[in-house]
C-alpha cells in the first residue's frame, strides 16, 4: 500500500468488556494523516490516549493503555484488526474503560472496518523495516523479529490439553489472509482456571458467546472450535495487536514461541528504544531496491 489510510465513514458497535463486564460502545471515526490510532474516552470529555507503546499500562491477561491515570483496557483485538486491514489513522470513541469483547475474535471488528470503507490519503505510507534480528526471551519463552521482505508471523504455542497440545501457524499477513485465517479465532480459557481468574477480578463479562472454554478433555461451546488450531491463531491475533503499538506497519518476520502480551510488548519496547534496529521506508524505495537487486 503506497499511501496512508483512514476509514471512509463512522461506524459503531456495542458490547461488554471481557474482564470488567461493563457495557461499552465504540465508534470508529476518520482521522487526518499521521494521526495514528487514538482512543477518545467520551465519558471523560474526549480524553485522548494514543495507541502507542509509550502508554502501555498492564499486559497480563490483556493489553491496556493508560495516560494520566485514564485507562483503556483489552485493546489488542481492535488494534490487531485495524492494523491488519490497513487502517493507519482513526479516532476510536469509547464510553467506558474496556473495548467490547463481542464474540471474542477479531471478526466483528474486521466486518465493522469493511463496513466503514477505506479512504486513501496522498501522504506516503512509511513502513518500519527491521534491519537486525531482535529477541526477548525468558522462562522457556521467546519472541524474535528478523529482517524480511514482508510482514510474516510464525506463532508456536503449547497447552497441555488433548485438543490443543503444540500448534504452529506460519503466515504472511495481508488483509485477505488476516480476515480469512486469523480474525475468526476466539479468545479462550480453561474451565479449571475460571474461579481463580474471577477471584482476580477478571473475566466478569465472559460467556460462551465471547470465548472458547475448554473442559479437562473437551470444549464447552456448543458449536465447538472454528479451527482445529484456533488457540494458535488467536495468539497470532493478539500478537499483531501488540505489534500495532509500534505505530507503523512492520516489514519483518516475527517468530513467537509460547510468548504472551508481556513479551510482545517487551519486544516492541526494545525495537523502539534502538533506532539502529529499523528504518522507515516507503513503497517506492522498496520497489527501487528490488529492481536494483534484480539487475545487479
Amino acid at each position: 500500500m503506497r499511501f496512508e489510510t483512514t476509514v471512509q465513514r463512522p461506524v459503531e458497535v456495542s458490547g461488554v468488556g471481557l474482564h470488567s463486564g461493563v457495557p461499552v460502545t465504540i465508534r470508529i471515526l476518520p482521522a487526518p494523516p499521521s494521526t495514528g490510532i487514538v482512543f477518545l474516552r467520551t465519558d471523560l470529555q474526549h480524553f485522548a490516549i494514543p495507541a502507542s507503546y509509550r502508554y502501555v499500562a498492564k499486559v497480563s491477561y490483556a493489553t491496556s493503555l493508560m495516560r494520566q491515570g485514564v485507562l483503556i483496557s483489552t485493546t489488542e483485538h481492535l488494534l490487531s484488526s485495524l492494523y491488519s486491514m490497513g487502517i493507519d489513522n482513526a479516532f476510536i470513541e469509547i464510553n467506558n474503560l474496556e473495548v467490547p469483547i463481542l464474540d471474542g475474535s477479531g471478526l466483528p471488528f474486521v466486518e465493522l472496518i469493511q463496513r466503514a470503507g477505506c479512504r486513501v490519503y496522498r501522504r506516503r505510507r512509511r513502513y518500519m523495516r527491521i534491519r537486525k534480528p531482535v529477541s526477548v526471551e525468558g522462562d522457556g519463552k521467546r519472541i524474535t523479529i528478523l529482517p524480511a521482505d514482508s510482514f510474516r508471523l510464525t506463532c508456536d504455542v503449547f497447552f497441555g490439553h488433548p485438543m490443543v497440545g503444540r500448534q504452529v501457524l506460519d503466515i504472511e499477513v495481508s488483509p485477505e489472509s488476516y480476515a480469512r485465517c486469523i480474525a475468526p479465532a476466539r479468545t479462550f480459557g480453561f474451565e479449571h482456571e475460571l474461579d481463580q481468574m474471577r477471584n482476580m477480578g477478571l473475566i466478569r463479562g465472559a460467556t460462551l458467546e465471547s470465548a472458547v472454554c475448554f473442559t479437562r478433555d473437551g470444549v464447552l461451546n456448543p458449536g465447538g472450535l472454528r479451527f482445529a488450531d484456533e488457540c494458535c491463531r488467536h495468539k497470532a491475533l493478539d500478537l499483531i495487536g501488540d505489534l500495532a503499538l509500534t505505530g507503523k506497519p512492520l516489514i519483518g518476520q516475527v517468530i513467537a514461541e509460547r510468548a504472551g502480551h508481556a513479551m510482545h510488548v517487551a519486544l516492541v519496547a526494545k525495537i523502539m528504544a534502538d533506532p539502529s534496529l529499523y528504518e522507515l521506508v516507503n513503497v517506492e524505495r522498496m520497489a527501487a531496491e528490488m529492481v536494483e537487486a534484480l539487475v545487479s
